[in-house]
């Protein structure tokens, strides 16, 4: 086994491992390490994208935000690179949810390239998640305001991926109201 199907193996086992615990918010509760792998997933299965540490960022990139891992840990046991794509789409959580949601539309537009498909890809797994399988307790006005959030981050990240930003647009479109 190449070395680089072997990091991206160990990515997953160690988000795995660190979300073991954790739970989506669909009525289903579902694991949430399902959320990392779908975002991996929309990379390379629709996206093409092969780059060992875009893929082991996409499976991490929960970990220091939900979990108790640290920065050192992910660049100890993944490198410096991957460790800098999590660091980049991580949301501080000392802020208030208000800033962080402004913050990611913010700096949408200034991250790396491989941050901001780590980023697009997290939109289509969210987008999906809640047009297929929506937390029980989510009105549809707040569906409507999570449709409307990620499209003004997702407008910062235009250009690195236009076939990504396809299936984005043909989410949006499907968002709740609009039917």
């Amino acid at each position: 086994m190449s070395t680089e199907v072997s990091k991206v193996l160990r990515a997953a086992l160690f988000a795995a491992e660190r979300h073991r615990n954790q739970r989506r918010k669909d009525a289903e509760a579902s694991p949430y390490v399902n959320h990392p792998i779908a975002v991996a997933s929309v990379l390379a299965a629709e996206g093409g994208v092969t780059d060992p540490d875009v893929l082991c960022a996409a499976l991490l990139h929960d970990t220091l935000e939900d979990t108790e891992t640290t920065a050192d840990e992910l660049r100890d046991a993944f490198g410096g690179r991957v460790c800098d794509i999590v660091l980049e789409v991580t949301d501080d959580k000392s802020l208030q949810k208000a800033e962080r949601k402004q913050l990611q539309v913010v700096h949408a537009a200034t991250a790396s390239p491989s941050a901001q498909l780590v980023k697009l890809a997290d939109k289509i797994s969210n987008l999906r998640d809640l047009l297929n399988s929506p937390p029980a307790d989510w009105p549809a006005e707040r569906k409507q305001a999570y449709f409307d959030w990620a499209e003004r981050v997702v407008a910062g990240l235009r250009g690195v991926h236009p076939g990504l930003e396809k299936v984005f647009d043909a989410l949006i479109s499907r968002r709740p109201g609009l039917r």
